[in-house]
């Protein structure tokens, strides 16, 4: 195997393409190059980008079981996972905001808004968003709030525990 370097819209395009859960990148670039049709064919990449992010996508569209794998830290793929949803869910993502615990915040528009709401937060940027997530809280949390967030963001009860069990 040979190691490549791709910049970030091309790694979305990428991902965007998937159509399996687990699905590597060498298989979707296979699957999309040596497809029966020639390359000239085949949209420009920021087209298809722009594409892919219409609030109809599912965040199964864009994660990568082999993204969150080659992560070893909870707060990483807790990451990787609200940036999917994030990219998934560009017009609706906002309504996270509205998750909260009895005494906390758990999502901001920025650091300030999390730092101003308790200590000890340890406010995260959501990769490729302009959200926050606050990343001190235990797994258990963390995976409620994934949950959250998921059936704010109208996934079934089952595909927001697909979701969480990703962590």
């Amino acid at each position: 195997m040979n190691t490549i370097e791709i910049d970030d819209e091309l790694y979305h395009f990428i991902a965007g393409q998937t159509q399996r859960i687990g699905e590597s990148a060498n298989d979707i670039l296979r699957r999309i190059l040596l497809n029966k049709q020639s390359v000239a064919q085949q949209p420009a990449a920021s087209a298809v980008v722009a594409e892919n992010s219409k609030s109809s996508q599912k965040v199964f569209d864009i994660l990568s079981k082999q993204d969150l794998q080659a992560e070893l830290s909870v707060v990483g793929r807790f990451l990787i996972i609200l940036s999917a949803l994030s990219r998934a869910h560009k017009q609706d993502f906002a309504q996270v905001l509205d998750i909260k615990g009895r005494n906390r915040v758990y999502f901001g528009r920025n650091e300030a808004d999390l730092l101003e709401a308790g200590s000890s937060t340890n406010p995260k940027q959501i990769p490729n968003s302009e959200f926050w997530v606050i990343t001190n809280s235990n797994t258990t949390r963390k995976k409620m709030m994934l949950t959250e967030a998921a059936l704010k963001l109208g996934y079934s009860a089952e595909e927001a525990e697909t979701i969480r069990d990703f962590l």
